[in-house]
């Protein structure tokens, strides 16, 4: 594939939930050209290895940067969890100096910081998030004094892609989830997968109504405002803003789901990640 344009803002994702982070960026930050990818022929990434996570991030990264990306963001927890920090400190500093890519989970844990002092944070992910540690780490350097409770959620995201978030058994399966978190009185719920934002009232509603229930789209809108604001060379602003939307997979039915995830109709591009 052709070089694009330089200094788009690259999306990763390995399925389609990063699309529902995409949406609040772009509603956040209009003014920039944006290509988003979907690595949906692999996914989901939720219970793969962590070095094959990391491959096909690397892939990833590869191929968005030779479309004339400066600056991408993986909305993706379980890239972001599993890949992101071995490929800031080892890969890009060699492969490509004076470039960055950003994830989901230090935004998310800045956001709940910002909440004011909390005692116990609940974390629902997929198994390769939680099993990471990377959001118990993440809150210990910035916060000792945060006890963090984690829950592996792996039929969350299935359901939701099937559409059966209305379905009783996905409430059956959000109870049996939820059930342990509860019991740690957890001030603070944080969403640690893309997806999970289609279940926000129905996990709401399975803990008290004094619970905090944060989700990533919003979130990571904020915090790269502010970080383009402290960095104006990783993005051009355009006169007429581009849309590029790609994935590994089939892609009709990237656009159905992205009708679904974005609210509006697209057209994307099957490419092949190696």
């Amino acid at each position: 594939m052709a070089l694009i344009a330089n200094f788009m803002i690259g999306i990763f994702d390995s399925g389609y939930g990063g699309l529902t982070v995409f949406k609040e960026i772009e509603k956040t930050l209009p003014q920039y050209d944006y290509i988003y990818l979907g690595d949906n022929a692999r996914a989901p990434y939720g219970d793969l290895s962590q070095e094959l996570i990391y491959n096909y991030s690397r892939q990833a990264v590869d191929f968005l940067f030779a479309q004339g990306c400066e600056l991408i963001i993986f909305a993706c927890n379980t890239a972001s969890a599993t890949a992101l920090r071995r490929l800031q400190q080892e890969y890009l500093p060699v492969k490509y100096p004076g470039k960055n890519v950003l994830g989901v989970i230090r935004p998310m844990v800045e956001a709940v910081l910002e909440l004011g002092p909390k005692k116990v944070v609940a974390v629902m992910g997929t198994k390769s998030t939680v099993d990471s540690g990377a959001y118990i780490n993440e809150f210990a350097n910035l916060d000792k004094s945060i006890k963090v409770v984690q829950e592996a959620c792996p039929l969350l995201v299935p359901l939701i892609e099937a559409s059966k978030e209305k379905e009783p058994q996905t409430k059956e399966i959000l109870k049996v989830y939820t059930n342990d978190l509860k019991q740690c009185n957890p001030e603070v719920v944080v969403l640690g997968c893309t997806h999970y934002g289609w279940l926000w009232e129905e996990i709401k509603n399975n803990f008290s109504p004094e619970t905090i229930v944060l989700e990533s789209g919003q979130v990571v809108a904020k915090k790269l405002f502010q970080y383009l604001q402290r960095h104006p060379h990783y993005a051009q602003i355009s006169d007429n803003p581009s849309r590029i939307f790609l994935t590994s997979g089939n892609n009709k039915k990237f656009d159905l789901a992205a009708k679904k995830f974005l609210g509006r109709e697209i057209k994307s591009q099957t490419v092949k990640l190696n």
